[in-house]
């Protein structure tokens, strides 16, 4: 899955440590995330759409191709 939030972090100037405190994660863990190195929970995509009052589609979008995806379902 891949995101922006790392984009929506620097937009609010703030720190991967800062924003982990914020949301209740580590910086590690924020990190990680940036790096779409591991998929957040669903309780953690929601606190941070919720801490940045966006949608979750804002901040993560599913790595699917949409052709193969039409393609199954036609």
């Amino acid at each position: 899955m891949k995101n922006s939030l790392q984009t929506y972090r620097e937009r609010h100037g703030l720190s991967q440590r800062e924003l982990a405190e914020h949301v209740g994660v580590t910086r590690q863990t924020i990190n990680a995330v940036e790096g779409n190195r591991y998929d957040p929970s669903v309780e953690l995509v929601f606190t941070l759409a919720a801490f940045f009052e966006c949608s979750v589609e804002d901040l993560f979008h599913p790595d699917i191709d949409p052709e193969t995806t039409a393609s199954d379902h036609g």
